[in-house]
């Protein structure tokens, strides 16, 4: 048995993560069209109406555009919160009573994978990050979130990869075109991390045995995947932590899969 994770999409314009094990396959959000969630899942080799769900982190657009379409089309369930579910009522439209799962912050099974909901700190009614333990082998999802608590780097402790939000350089951004109050929001405890907080958090969970990270919704246009990777790489070294050695570290595409990693 085996726990796989592949990043689909991860950016501000759209994210959509697989995770799953031989048995059951899940995704973590759907913010692109259907069709496109669709074509990123044949290029894994995955099939979506064999998928056991979808699960949401939160109600912005780049994370449910497609969940609706998908939920109906495929018969599938979707996996929220009651405060996300309120949210995002209207923006995903009908979805079946039956695929109307509403979750806690409990952990639950589905299928093989047991899913642990990862409160993070966001501009959203009740954002989530998730945990997924599965074949002996823990992965985690932990992006769009302003800053980074003890209680989210103690979730993802031992996870073989977390994938993990470097949104923005700031001087990118502060010098950037977005008007102040976006370059506010974005800068906010409840905004998104920074290259430099990434690199701070991927230090942390390094110490907390974490062997793989994946840098994820990188900004079009804030950020840059090479000054992502250097930045967190240098925030590394500078704890005794060497890339390569004790740790893997590499950046998501934003609008192709990045690849599919199989935890044996």
């Amino acid at each position: 048995m085996s726990l796989s994770i592949s990043p689909l999409f991860s950016s501000s314009s759209g994210n959509c993560t697989y995770v799953g094990t031989e048995r059951t396959g899940l995704i973590v959000d759907a913010g692109l069209a259907g069709n496109k969630v669709e074509g990123a899942l044949q290029n894994i080799g995955k099939r979506p109406g064999e998928l056991s769900g979808i699960l949401i982190t939160h109600e912005h657009t780049d994370h449910i555009r497609g969940v609706g379409v998908l939920s109906r089309k495929y018969d599938l369930p979707v996996y929220a919160n009651a405060k996300t579910w309120e949210a995002m009522q209207a923006k995903v439209g009908e979805i079946s009573l039956k695929n109307t799962r509403v979750i806690d912050r409990t952990e639950f099974y589905i299928g093989d994978i047991c899913v642990a909901p990862v409160p993070i700190h966001h501009d959203a009614a009740d954002p989530t990050g998730f945990a997924f333990f599965g074949a002996g082998r823990k992965v985690g999802v932990m992006t769009d979130t302003g800053h980074i608590t003890r209680d989210m780097l103690d979730a993802m402790e031992g996870a073989a990869i977390v994938l993990l939000e470097s949104n923005h350089d700031i001087e990118l951004l502060k010098n950037g075109r977005y008007p102040y109050y976006l370059k506010k929001r974005i800068l906010s405890g409840k905004g998104h991390l920074s290259n430099e907080a990434a690199g701070a958090a991927a230090g942390e969970l390094a110490k907390r045995g974490v062997r793989g990270i994946l840098l994820g919704h990188l900004s079009r246009e804030n950020n840059r995947k090479l000054l992502a990777y250097e930045t967190v790489f240098a925030a590394l070294k500078s704890e005794g932590i060497e890339p390569g050695r004790d740790l893997a570290l590499g950046t998501t595409r934003k609008s192709h899969v990045t690849g599919f990693y199989t935890l044996k």
